[in-house]
């Protein structure tokens, strides 16, 4: 049988064939997930904003059409290319983190470089840099035993300290937080041997005890001081871990909330709120724009819109709605996984890892946050939550995801 005659290629299929080839270069679940999880947000932050006349869902909209534009210009270039100028973009990230502290502080942190017009927070844009210079390192360096690796975990880990200490003094303890997984994500990646994970793990273990007894020593501290004066020594100063007065009561309040905010209207009022608004959104929920905790201020309309921006949608949507949103989230993370397989090189491979892992973090510290299983950080919810910045950036890891899919095995 002439092979010339049978298959796709054939010179009576050349187009079907062609469109074939061009559909294979994408990666399906990304752009709907994407288009889902867009749509509810400008729904649910017009909603959030509904008694008290904010415009931030129309800024939203213009934010996720620039980000789309983006999303797709970033896929359309090969992800080597970012590769080669890796060290450059993380020189203009970590240079964009130190210009923040010739602001002033803004709501008791200088997150922000302000044009006036619009901001730009320089943290969201550091975590890809970082992603993509960590993921260039372990992916020229020699991995074989320990002893082998450690130069490569060296330098990872000076790719890693310094952002995320820059971060830290802004302060923003919740997007220091992301970094560490990402870390370990590549080192896996990598296939760095397990004895490395076991001494880390361990570490790990031995900072949360001694976080751990920061916050019983404050508990102390607040137990002895229930109304400081002005002569009263501050915590701060008696102590050598470098966290703020309001991040030692995010911790406590969600250890022990009934210490630290009995009646539930003080520290723990976001989240009691949050957890009303879930509660009550039932199956179906109460329909857009018909949800109480928002539209009657008792969820501030401050965090209503960003941080808490999945509790509006569960009491509107209801489980539904959830189940939807989570979902779409899934769809999001197992499309980077699957292109991490098929990825040509490990700094594909590192590159899908580390956006997945980022992604999955966000996803479950916010939403644990607003049904009461993890601290009050301030991560905002991926293409939910509103914010340029954010949503940008977003849109570019997913876009270097995408590229990594567009310029697989099968295609080069």
């Amino acid at each position: 049988m002439d092979t010339q005659s049978t298959g796709i290629f054939t010179p009576g299929n050349k187009k079907h064939g062609q469109f074939l080839e061009k559909e294979k270069r994408w990666e399906i679940f990304s752009p709907i997930s994407l288009m889902i999880l867009c749509t509810m947000s400008i729904l649910f932050i017009r909603s959030a904003q509904a008694y008290t006349g904010g415009n931030q869902w129309q800024m939203q909209v213009l934010w996720v059409l620039i980000g789309f534009s983006i999303y797709i210009a970033v896929s359309m270039v090969d992800y080597h290319f970012w590769m080669r100028f890796a060290h450059v973009f993380y020189v203009l990230g970590v240079v964009s983190l130190i210009l923040v502290f010739l602001w002033p502080e803004k709501y008791g942190a200088q997150r922000w470089i302000d044009f006036g017009k619009f901001k730009i927070q320089p943290s969201e844009f550091a975590r890809i840099v970082t992603l993509m210079l960590g993921a260039s390192i372990l992916s020229r360096s020699e991995i074989g035993t320990l002893k082998d690796s450690l130069k490569g975990i060296l330098k990872l880990g000076i790719c890693f300290v310094c952002p995320m200490f820059l971060i830290f003094k802004q302060p923003d303890l919740g997007s220091t937080l992301v970094f560490p997984p990402i870390a370990f994500s590549l080192l896996y990646v990598a296939r760095i041997p397990y004895r490395f994970f076991v001494a880390t793990a361990l570490l790990f273990v031995v900072i949360i005890g001694v976080l751990g007894y920061d916050v019983y020593r404050y508990y102390q501290y607040k137990s002895e001081n229930p109304h400081p004066t002005e002569a009263t020594v501050a915590y701060e100063d008696t102590t050598l871990i470098p966290l703020k007065d309001y991040q030692r009561k995010r911790i406590l309040t969600f250890l022990a909330p009934e210490v630290m905010d009995p009646n539930g209207i003080g520290a723990n009022w976001n989240r009691i709120q949050a957890l009303i608004a879930v509660a009550t959104g039932g199956i179906s929920g109460k329909g857009l724009g018909n949800g109480m905790q928002a539209k009657l201020g008792y969820l501030p309309s401050a965090v209503a819109h960003n941080d808490f921006i999945f509790a509006v949608l569960a009491e509107e949507s209801g489980f539904v709605g959830g189940i939807i949103a989570i979902g779409s989230f899934f769809l999001l993370i197992f499309g980077c996984v699957k292109v991490a397989s098929k990825a040509a090189d490990r700094f594909g491979a590192m590159i899908a890892i580390g956006v997945s892992v980022l992604l999955m973090t966000h996803v479950f510290i916010n939403i644990g946050m607003t049904i009461g299983i993890t601290p009050i950080t301030g991560l905002p919810l991926p293409f939910l939550s509103y914010g340029g910045s954010f949503l940008i950036s977003c849109f570019i890891l997913l876009g270097l995801v995408q590229s990594v899919y567009r310029h697989r095995k099968e295609f080069r």
